[in-house]
């Protein structure tokens, strides 16, 4: 070869960086012989070993049921008989100023007004107003607190959904579920700490943006499992693999990262770390966790759930299964609410209808297991999209609506909250809040705080500042507390 192409290395260079030096091919056969002997034990730790919270938590765990669409708040839980009462007309003269300079994402601010076709009724002891079609719901209205008046900042999915799980609108900034797991660890040591599970048609599209651990060490990324089949591939050895050979697989591996660990400190290499010894003991805890067959029919029933078949109701039971193993964020995804009209499949009345018939009865059964099981007061049960729909119509025949972010309703129960309350009141048509407007960073703060997390506390600092779950906004929503 032409000198020109060798690069002076010095003998130090040489034996200290070079991959295949004296010194690596020395490590590398006294490891191969400590694996003939026995295992190795290098120094086991847990990046996501459970750490001390800023305030006294009320919640431990976190189930977040994201309706992803944008469920129509006036179908729903904001009952308006005024709106009915104008229903087919343009918006009265005395709304026009406040939506004069207002834009929505397909209609314009003349579009007709529409009236709900559900009735809605008062339940439980607290009086709560929850529609006919959600009438499992209403069984458990005083555990759930209503909240009418939450608002976000943009009225296209994409942008919505990344700022309703990540308080930003672009991609790139980690998600609640992450910075919950950040900010307190898991106190699993057989399961992952963030857990995601996806059902509909098509499941939530950009599913990766809204669970990603972003500038956060990748530890702390959501783990999404499959709809069907293996919920986690590759839990079984292959043929030929004994349990004892692979733990020395893994110990050696172990030994040779925690080596570079120690020298470097990079979180993505106690990432790597964490990773091998989770997958090792999923291996035994996984399937057993996983399979519902140790499930009373009972329990099946109550969720109307299949043990063998993927569903809301299968993965509502399963969210409960990850809590008992001491998973601290669970969220679960369901799809297809984007009700703006003119399909049979996605409109105002049967599409919504059929959404609610997938998702009513579970939610109900979770709360009333999770209480039976005592585990309702350390668990808390978020629900709701990326935003609402407007008391316009969009199309006439089926009935839609279009994208609304102004006011729209999203309900909690358990882990701190006080069950058996609305909060917030809009106008006669559900345009506005007129008492309580909510921000999404005011509910990032709240779910914060019934962690035991002070939002403003809670800070990673990436490209030269702190960032935070709130951004610079954020404020507990104490009505909401118990």
């Amino acid at each position: 070869m032409d000198s020109d192409y060798l690069l002076p290395v010095k003998r130090r260079q040489f034996f200290g960086d070079c991959w295949m030096s004296l010194g690596s091919l020395a490590a590398l056969s006294l490891l191969d012989r400590r694996v003939s002997a026995g295992p190795i034990r290098a120094p086991v730790f847990n990046p996501l070993a459970a750490k001390t919270p800023h305030i006294a938590p009320q919640a431990k765990h976190v189930i977040y049921l994201f309706m992803a669409g944008g469920p129509s708040q006036l179908e729903l839980f904001d009952n308006k008989p005024k709106l009915r009462e104008l229903s087919g007309q343009t918006i009265p003269d005395s709304f026009v100023p406040n939506d004069e300079k207002k834009r929505f994402a397909f209609i314009k601010n003349d579009a007709k007004l529409l009236g709900s076709r559900q009735r809605f009724a008062k339940h439980g002891e607290s009086g709560t107003e929850i529609s006919d079609l959600l009438p499992h719901l209403a069984g458990v209205a005083d555990d759930i607190a209503v909240l009418k008046t939450l608002r976000g900042e943009n009225f296209n999915h994409g942008p919505a959904k990344m700022f309703m799980n990540t308080g930003f609108a672009r991609p790139g900034r980690p998600g609640v579920g992450a910075w919950t797991t950040y900010g307190l660890g898991s106190d699993a040591d057989d399961m992952p700490a963030f857990v995601v599970m996806n059902t509909g048609p098509r499941g939530a599209r950009n599913l990766t943006q809204l669970i990603s651990s972003g500038f956060l060490p990748t530890m702390h990324q959501g783990v999404p499992l499959r709809p069907s089949g293996d919920l986690i591939l590759d839990l079984t050895n292959p043929k030929g693999i004994s349990r004892r050979r692979q733990r020395q697989a893994i110990d050696t591996i172990r030994a040779l990262n925690s080596v570079r660990y120690a020298e470097t400190g990079d979180p993505e290499i106690a990432t790597r770390i964490a990773a091998y010894e989770m997958a090792y003991r999923m291996q035994v805890s996984g399937p057993a966790t996983m399979d519902l067959g140790s499930e009373t029919q009972q329990t099946l029933v109550k969720y109307g759930a299949k043990a063998d078949e993927p569903s809301f109701a299968r993965n509502c039971l399963l969210a409960r299964r990850f809590v008992e193993r001491g998973v601290r964020f669970v969220q679960l995804f369901h799809t297809d609410w984007d009700d703006h009209g003119g399909n049979p499949q996605t409109n105002i009345e049967t599409g919504i209808q059929n959404r609610c018939q997938e998702i009513d009865r579970p939610c109900a059964a979770l709360i009333n297991d999770l209480k039976e099981r005592g585990l309702l007061d350390e668990t808390l049960v978020v629900w709701g999209g990326e935003f609402g729909r407007t008391p316009q119509a969009q199309n006439t025949e089926p009935a839609g609506r279009d994208h609304h972010i102004d006011a729209f309703s999203v309900w909690m129960a358990g882990g701190g909250t006080r069950g058996g309350q609305t909060v917030g009141r809009t106008d006669d048509l559900g345009f506005h809040a007129v008492e309580d407007s909510v921000h999404v960073n005011d509910l990032h703060a709240t779910i914060l705080q019934l962690l035991g997390l002070d939002h403003e506390r809670l800070t990673y600092r990436f490209q030269g500042r702190e960032f935070r779950l709130t951004d610079v906004g954020g404020k507990v929503v104490e009505k909401l507390l118990a």
